[in-house]
């Protein structure tokens, strides 16, 4: 083989990363499995989209490497094939939000109320959450938790919260987190929180956040 021929085959099989990088949806099944494993269906749920069309794209990563497979009696769990691929979709976005205008007027908007979004460090986040001076909430459903979580969040999935208020105390800071900075269900759960005269903000890192920055996450032993 020439030299030319093997360093086009070389870029070829790189760029097959970037080919299944290219879909808006499969960056969003990258995001939702870096939470962890899940099923075709819970996949297309989370998405908004249809179970063939998930399946389609799950086959797209599979091929590129990025995801992997196994059975559950009937089902087909997914999950991530390294953690290595959570980290690449940190900091594709990070990459994108450093470079495109767009994006960060996208983010601005997102964060309809800034002074609801803790500017704490992540460290000074964990060293109060320790020290029983914040109490840290995951509001993402609770099979999300229990794959992996932040030290010392408690869960209390968002469609339990207001239900499950009077679990938490009204006298101290409450800080919630969900998937990450595109995942609006803390949002949704300091806005609640702050009905009821709770003093609560959000995190916009989550757990991809927290390993990519090489910060230390908690499992549930199954």
């Amino acid at each position: 083989m020439k030299s030319r021929d093997i360093k086009d085959h070389l870029y070829a099989q790189v760029a097959r990363i970037g080919a299944a990088l290219s879909s808006p949806k499969r960056l969003e099944l990258l995001e939702l499995l870096a939470q962890g494993e899940k099923s075709v269906e819970a996949l297309a749920q989370a998405a908004d989209i249809d179970v063939k069309l998930a399946s389609a794209h799950l086959r797209v990563l599979r091929d590129a490497q990025l995801v992997e497979a196994r059975r559950d009696g009937k089902n087909r769990i997914h999950r991530l094939s390294g953690s290595d691929v959570s980290d690449l979709w940190v900091r594709l976005r990070e990459l994108a939000e450093s470079h495109l205008a767009e994006l960060q007027l996208a983010m601005a908007r997102l964060v309809a109320e800034p002074q609801c979004l803790t500017s704490e460090s992540a460290q000074s986040l964990l060293d109060k959450v320790r020290a029983g001076d914040v109490v840290l909430l995951d509001v993402r459903p609770e099979a999300e938790f229990r794959a992996a979580h932040i030290p010392g969040a408690r869960s209390v999935p968002l469609d339990e919260l207001e239900a499950r208020i009077r679990e938490l105390p009204s006298d101290k800071d409450i800080v919630a987190y969900c998937r990450g900075p595109f995942c609006l269900m803390s949002d949704s759960a300091v806005a609640l929180l702050r009905r009821y005269g709770m003093r609560a903000r959000k995190a916009a890192d989550g757990v991809p956040e927290w390993r990519a920055a090489g910060l230390p996450v908690e499992s549930v032993a199954a």
